[in-house]
């Protein structure tokens, strides 16, 4: 049995759990003031953990946030665009963990392995060799896969024992969900930190959800955001899709709640760090637009709650935390890192926020993080062009393309992004220092396959 500490509250290293969701909006949660979510226990999370409100997906497509969210590192130095094959000698989260002694863990989606969906519809029939499942040391997934109900999984549960294609018996949230649970209940838990990974394909489209849950979501009683486009045609679309999406993330709460009380029963609540995130966000009609790549927030930002059982456990006596600071894909591992005590991580661009979770302070947090569509993917509502921006951490958001600016938004006056002040003259001083704020960024993360060109 590992020896016990007072800074986790139990093991001399904690466990670390990353759950996440795919195409899930920061704003979608009743804990960030939406008005049609039904997510209690991520409510909870939030209420006695920390909630990153401010949190951005810097690329949101989901396989370059994916791979810098497993390496570390920026999507042009590891997965630049949709269906790019994550480099196989490329370090993982899992060698970090592997290397410091814990069991290491990955369910559900994957979307790392180049699979071409117009090659493949059926991408979760594709098998991974297990040299490119991120050296895992169990690993339980599939590519990509959009069918809740028809979703296929493979693998390998140890060393030796491979996991042959298996069609997951229910609901995909609830099946793997299954998985994660009964890992956590294993007995060996006790014995040896972990790191594990929960990715599911929900809210992601098409938004079928379970009919339990589906039942509770009217279109017509869906309140949409102010800035979604007036069109009769578009709000139709939106509300059909939103009751299914609001739907399905009502399930992935009851999900956190499964996995919440296994830790509880287990006792490992208090060694376990808990992340929350997803991929990247949904237009949903805002601004005339749907799906992923844009830069505005619908898209950009995501959900973002850390939460630790043993500092965080009584609602009665620690209070939850909101903070500002502008948590980037790039950051979600050297944050993990640092709350594990590995070293490592300074080799790593990203910044480790281990020292606001454990309420010592921000250090050195950066003011801004930097956003990226390295690759466009030229899908149907998709941005079909290269673009580079940053957002602050005061609440300004700038982006431009190759051929000059292109969004200026002052977010804590304008939070629906209805007023582009990117070619007002009286904003010329503010673009002119977005502008070299981007450009520190672009030669900070040596992102040289992009250029700038301004009048």
């Amino acid at each position: 049995m590992q020896s016990r500490s007072i800074l986790s509250g139990g093991y001399s290293r904690p466990n670390i759990l990353w759950i996440f969701s795919d195409q899930q909006p920061g704003y979608s949660l009743s804990c960030n003031g939406d008005p049609n979510s039904r997510t209690p226990n991520l409510d909870a999370m939030s209420a006695s953990g920390v909630n990153f409100r401010n949190a951005v997906s810097g690329t949101p497509l989901c396989c370059p946030f994916r791979g810098s969210l497993l390496t570390g590192r920026y999507p042009h130095d590891c997965v630049p665009g949709h269906e790019f094959r994550l480099p196989v000698e490329m370090p993982t989260a899992a060698d970090f963990f592997n290397d410091a002694g814990y069991d290491t863990a990955y369910f559900g989606k994957w979307h790392l392995d180049g699979v071409r969906e117009r090659e493949h519809p059926r991408a979760c029939l594709v098998e991974i060799p297990r040299e490119r499942r991120g050296r895992f040391a169990r690993w339980i997934g599939y590519d990509n896969n959009n069918m809740q109900y028809d979703c296929y999984v493979h693998g390998h549960m140890d060393g030796s024992t491979e996991m042959p294609l298996t069609r997951l018996p229910g609901y995909e949230t609830d099946c793997l969900t299954d998985f994660l649970v009964d890992f956590i209940k294993e007995p060996e838990r006790k014995d040896k930190p972990f790191f594990a990974v929960l990715s599911v394909q929900p809210p992601h489209n098409p938004y079928i959800a379970p009919p339990e849950y589906r039942g509770k979501y009217n279109p017509q009683d869906i309140k949409l955001r102010p800035n979604v486009a007036h069109s009769q045609a578009v709000e139709k679309i939106v509300r059909q899709d939103l009751a299914g999406m609001y739907a399905m993330i009502e399930n992935i709460d009851f999900n956190v709640g499964r996995v919440v009380s296994a830790l509880r029963e287990t006792g490992l609540d208090r060694d376990t760090w808990v992340f929350y995130f997803s991929d990247h966000g949904d237009m949903h009609g805002s601004h005339g637009q749907f799906k992923k790549t844009c830069p505005w927030q619908e898209a950009v930002n995501i959900p973002f709650i850390v939460w630790n059982g043993g500092n965080y456990r009584s609602m009665n006596h620690c209070e939850g935390a909101v903070s500002d600071c502008c948590v980037n894909h790039v950051d979600i591992l050297p944050t993990s890192l640092g709350l594990a005590g590995i070293d490592g991580r300074q080799d790593l661009p990203g910044f480790d926020y281990s020292g606001v979770l454990r309420r010592v302070g921000a250090g050195d947090a950066p003011d801004s993080a930097y956003l990226q569509n390295v690759a466009p993917t030229m899908h149907g509502d998709s941005i079909d062009r290269p673009y580079r921006g940053v957002v602050t951490r005061d609440g300004w958001k700038y982006v431009c393309t190759s051929g000059g600016d292109w969004l200026l938004y002052n977010l804590r006056e304008d939070p629906w992004e209805e007023c582009n002040l990117a070619f007002n003259t009286k904003y010329a001083s503010r673009r002119g220092e977005l502008r070299r704020l981007t450009q520190e960024w672009f030669e900070k993360t040596g992102d040289r396959d992009f250029s700038f060109s301004f009048d």
